[in-house]
């Protein structure tokens, strides 16, 4: 045997060995995921076979190429019998998501939240149904909500009906009960979407006053039937989550490429962009498009846009949502 020979089948044996190490490590993460104990276990065992006998039919010069492709269909057939569901124990929080319907320029949400939060964790729950009018649809604000890393945060668009009447919409992983967030999780399958739409007194304040979050609030300049649609946007993806479940994805999925798709109804040209993964840089990213209004250099937007301390500072009796863009 020549050496150009052995390095051609020596390249082969490595080509195969990260090929099968790169699909074993997927294959033991989504197991991992997907099963606790017992079952963990065993998916581990026979994962550990199986790449073991390829292994030996690699070296033996069998069909193990073959065999990968057995394997990888057996593996492939399993992971798609997991399907997102709508009848889990969820946590309290994302017990219902949003839907609604229209009705000329009256739209009505149904299970809107409305909790009053004691804790970081713990609130006495209030859903309800709302109605509003498209024709007061007067503006769309943009908060970041960061807490550890500032490149990393979860986004909420909150529509105002006129001064008095708001309501925010927040994209979430829809937890069972005692699940908590798990990054790897997302990419496996772990949690189902869910949209929920809440008052801000709900969703920003459980952030700013409880969880010690810094969370900016973005005004964000639209045209009124721009507005119309993007709220319109919203809530189809509720109603369609409500019919037919989909899964969170940590990548593809999440709360803020969720909002890209649902942008397109408004800005069809609106390109791709790395801050789209880091959400903490979007108001930038947003900015560029021309998406903020007035020429203010981004370090004093930031700044103004600051509402964690002012919300900290409420005075009893005062309304949340005001409170937050006074200013004072």
């Amino acid at each position: 045997m020549t050496m150009a020979v052995r390095w051609v089948r020596w390249a082969g044996h490595v080509e195969f060995g990260l090929v099968l190490a790169g699909a074993t490590a997927w294959a033991a993460t989504a197991v991992g995921v997907q099963f606790a104990g017992f079952g963990r276990g065993v998916g581990w065992g026979l994962i550990a076979l199986a790449c073991a006998a390829l292994l030996v039919l690699r070296w033996r010069g069998g069909q193990a190429r073959t065999g990968f492709a057995v394997a990888a269909l057996v593996v492939g057939a399993w992971y798609q019998t997991i399907q997102p569901r709508q009848d889990r124990d969820w946590a309290a929080d994302v017990e219902h998501g949003i839907s609604g319907t229209v009705t000329g320029f009256t739209v009505t949400l149904h299970n809107v939240r409305d909790f009053v939060w004691t804790s970081d964790s713990a609130a006495t729950p209030f859903w309800e149904s709302r109605t509003y009018d498209l024709d007061q649809l007067s503006s769309v604000d943009m908060f970041t909500s960061t807490w550890g890393n500032p490149d990393i945060a979860h986004l909420i668009v909150s529509f105002g009906f006129g001064a008095a009447s708001r309501i925010a919409f927040s994209v979430e992983i829809r937890k069972e009960k005692g699940e908590s967030f798990s990054t790897i999780g997302g990419f496996f399958r772990d949690f189902e979407l869910v949209l929920i739409a809440a008052d801000e007194a709900d969703v920003i304040r459980v952030r700013t006053n409880l969880r010690g979050e810094e969370v900016l609030m973005f005004p964000v300049k639209l045209k009124p039937e721009q507005m119309r649609a993007l709220f319109l946007s919203y809530l189809d993806l509720g109603n369609q989550l409500a019919e037919r479940p989909q899964f969170y994805n940590t990548v593809t999925a999440n709360c803020t490429s969720t909002v890209y798709g649902l942008v397109q109804v408004i800005k069809p040209d609106m390109p791709l962009d790395r801050r789209l993964l880091l959400s903490g840089q979007l108001p930038e990213y947003i900015d560029e498009l021309g998406g903020l209004p007035g020429a203010i250099p981004m370090d004093q937007r930031r700044a103004a846009a600051a509402i964690s301390e002012r919300a900290k500072g409420m005075v009893a009796g005062a309304n949340f949502s005001d409170w937050i863009r006074s200013g004072d």
